[in-house]
């Protein structure tokens, strides 16, 4: 008989995100999510025997990653955890966690341990040989950068997918710097009180290691990268394309980063959680592709199956959070959901705090739990793209089990 599968309140974390080139660039990101993690798993006082499977969500190759999760427990200390690495482009923390949620609700594990961390910063070149290719040359390419400006099946650039439906929604640059300063506000309002609602799943101010994970080189105060926003300011920007609409404001930045989380069963998440008398039900998943070239708009349909799987409407959330490299994201999702524009990403998002892919959703997911169990409880959903036009969605619930 399945078993229901939950995330232990507080059992999660996430790292600063760093800008491109910043200072996490010289970290090999895996090696990072495993000393985050370790030190993570050990303020909590969860210990590594509770843990019988792992998952690591990776989208950029780092040196010997072809060892995958076990490498990565194993550096933490739990040598018997195995499990996959999956890579499915932006939507990988999603996706991360639907996999750890069937994994625990089929009985084939009682806590799953998700690991999510991505250096987009000096990504790899890499060559691939082609022996019988004229004079056996090879094929080349920069993992991140290449693929940042060239869908091998749509045939265009990421920002390409965002001019399509700016304009297929007649959705000018004015309107999109206006949600832009909307989203800069609410991030401001995660910074309040000494980021008060940051440290509620990040160690703040965090301690930068050096290369061989030995000594601090550096501490963050929180993320690094993220760009004041100003109307003045924004006005100043002309859209990245000739006859576009899409400015260098109206869109996310690449980043480092590294973001863990548990999902066990509903007696573990008791023991594990930093607050037993809050529950956090998983509900829902969703995933889609819409028509080739137009990205931005997939998160509606993903999010549609996520809330048809857990039978319920968009009008029974009371939070939304969005995976947003393109502010049109969230104008299409609330024009054609209804869901209120100005409502959604509260205390932050990836538009602002930037983009290492594969944590950037499980992050988002994390802030949203948080907004919940701020509110008292309640029923959220995250939404978001990723390559190849298609998204994921998740609805969760955050209960008060008094």
């Amino acid at each position: 008989m399945p078993r229901d599968a939950e995330i232990p309140y507080g059992a999660y974390w996430s790292t600063p995100f760093a800008r491109w080139q910043g200072s996490l660039s010289h970290l090999h990101s895996m090696e990072f999510a495993a000393h985050v993690a370790k030190d993570e798993l050990a303020r909590r006082n969860i210990a590594l025997d509770e843990i019988d499977h792992g998952i690591l969500g990776l989208t950029v190759p780092q040196r010997q990653s072809f060892y995958g999760l076990p490498w990565v427990t194993g550096m933490i200390g739990a040598e018997a955890v195995a499990g996959p690495t999956i890579s499915q482009a932006c939507a990988t923390g999603a996706r991360t966690l639907a996999a750890a949620c069937h994994e625990v609700r089929g009985g084939l594990s009682d806590t799953a341990l998700i690991l999510t961390t991505d250096r987009t910063s000096n990504g790899p070149h890499v060559y691939y040989p082609a022996p019988a290719g004229p004079g056996g040359t090879g094929a080349h390419e920069d993992v991140v950068m290449d693929n940042f400006n060239h869908d091998p099946h749509a045939k265009n650039a990421m920002i390409d997918t965002a001019e399509n439906v700016a304009a297929k929604y007649q959705i000018g640059t004015a309107e999109q710097h206006d949600v832009v300063l909307r989203r800069y506000e609410q991030y401001k309002e995660a910074l309040a009180d000494g980021r008060a609602f940051q440290k509620r799943y990040m160690t703040l101010p965090f301690d930068v290691p050096d290369g061989r994970f030995r000594k601090t080189v550096s501490t963050l105060a929180g993320d690094e990268g993220v760009i004041e926003v100003s109307a003045e300011g924004l006005a100043k920007l002309e859209p990245v394309k000739a006859g576009g609409a899409i400015t260098f404001g109206g869109q996310t930045h690449p980043a480092d980063g590294s973001v863990g989380l548990l999902v066990t069963t509903a007696e573990g998440a008791r023991r594990q959680a930093t607050d037993a008398s809050i529950q956090i039900r998983l509900l829902g998943f969703g995933q889609s592709r819409t028509e080739k070239g137009y990205m931005p708009q997939a998160p509606v349909e993903a999010a549609q199956r996520a809330l048809d799987d857990a039978a319920l409407a968009i009008g029974d959330m009371d939070a939304v959070k969005s995976h947003n490299p393109f502010v049109v994201n969230d104008i299409v999702f609330s024009r054609e959901t209804g869901f209120d524009l100005d409502a959604m990403n509260n205390y932050g998002c990836s538009l602002i705090w930037g983009h290492p892919q594969g944590p950037t959703g499980l992050r988002s997911i994390i802030e949203l739990i948080e907004e919940l169990a701020l509110k008292g409880g309640g029923r959220g959903l995250f939404q978001g793209c990723a390559a190849g036009d298609s998204a994921m969605s998740v609805v969760l619930e955050v209960v008060d089990r008094k």
